[in-house]
């Protein structure tokens, strides 16, 4: 995962209502499965709302021509793997009475101290023993609170982690401004996961580049580079809407449909136009392969407020 270190502070968290005037009412909000009845951010949160009429950012040609519109395809980064755990991102619900942890932050200063209810056994994205971004992603499901690790490592009882954010998944305040999440946008991470079923929601898709910016409801940028034909982090792409999706059946249906209301949001430098799904194991690799026939020049990017520095 892309970071970069930030030289503003701001003390406090912003609001929804931050820099996000543009953007319409959400059309209703899923639950944690297994969590009694928690829901995945409030129905009127920025993950829910339908974009598919706002305007097209000025600046769309040029975000489209350094993702590599006009060659690349999108690429579902999640379905079933053959391995003990599904391609994706995993998650866990726990209860309240899970022992909690305080692990050791790279990025302590723009991190959560916890405590986090992290244990041997929670999944690892990618497995205990994997590299990469090892993401750990817990819900409380008493308090209906999400709790997100990036690089985590229980270390035989000596937790360390990158970073972490806590996020009340009953409310709508996000990071403080140029703070850092367990994503690199300061986003949280599960609202953004395809998961079977409906999906009322924007994706979480990742870019090999991005500028020194963002885009509320992100919170921060990795990149050092000024070049404004970059895209900002939190930035949202919307498919568009003359794209033929009659073609498209199962799931792979489900999720352009959702990505013509909802979009996607920029919140990490990884490989281009890759798309997050959650670890699970009802997915169907011959369905997502669908997915691999949408261009990316079939997405635009859309206006939902200025670009912070």
């Amino acid at each position: 995962m892309g970071r970069a270190r930030t030289a503003l502070r701001a003390g406090g968290a912003l609001t929804l209502a931050a820099g996000l005037a543009l953007l319409p009412t959400g059309a209703g909000a899923s639950s944690v499965p297994g969590a009694g009845g928690c829901p995945v951010l409030p129905s009127d949160n920025v993950w829910h709302a339908d974009v598919s009429g706002l305007p097209v950012n000025a600046h769309s040609g040029a975000w489209m021509g350094n993702m590599n519109g006009a060659s690349a395809r999108l690429h579902p980064d999640f379905g079933p793997s053959g391995e003990a755990m599904p391609y994706g991102i995993p998650y866990t619900v726990v209860a309240g009475s899970h022992g909690k942890v305080r692990p050791t932050f790279d990025y302590a200063d723009e991190s959560d101290p916890g405590p986090y209810p992290f244990g041997p056994e929670t999944p690892i994205e990618g497995g205990q023993q994997a590299s990469g971004d090892r993401h750990a992603l817990m819900v409380d499901k008493d308090a209906c609170v999400l709790y997100e690790l990036y690089d985590a490592n229980w270390n035989n009882g000596q937790p360390t982690a990158g970073s972490g954010a806590v996020f009340d998944l009953r409310g709508d305040n996000l990071r403080p401004a140029t703070w850092t999440s367990a994503d690199a946008a300061g986003l949280p991470i599960l609202p953004g996961l395809a998961r079977p079923g409906k999906i009322t929601h924007a994706l979480r898709v990742t870019v090999p580049r991005t500028q020194k910016a963002y885009v509320s409801p992100a919170t921060h940028f990795a990149s050092s580079s000024t070049d404004p034909s970059l895209p900002p982090m939190g930035l949202r792409l919307r498919l568009k809407a003359n794209f033929d999706t009659s073609a498209f059946h199962g799931q792979a249906r489900v999720v352009v449909d959702a990505l013509k209301r909802y979009g996607m949001i920029v919140a990490d430098n990884g490989s281009n136009w890759y798309v997050t799904g959650a670890a699970d194991p009802r997915w169907d690799d011959n369905d997502l392969a669908q997915l691999k026939s949408v261009p990316g020049a079939a997405f635009e990017a859309v206006d939902t407020g200025p670009i912070l520095h």
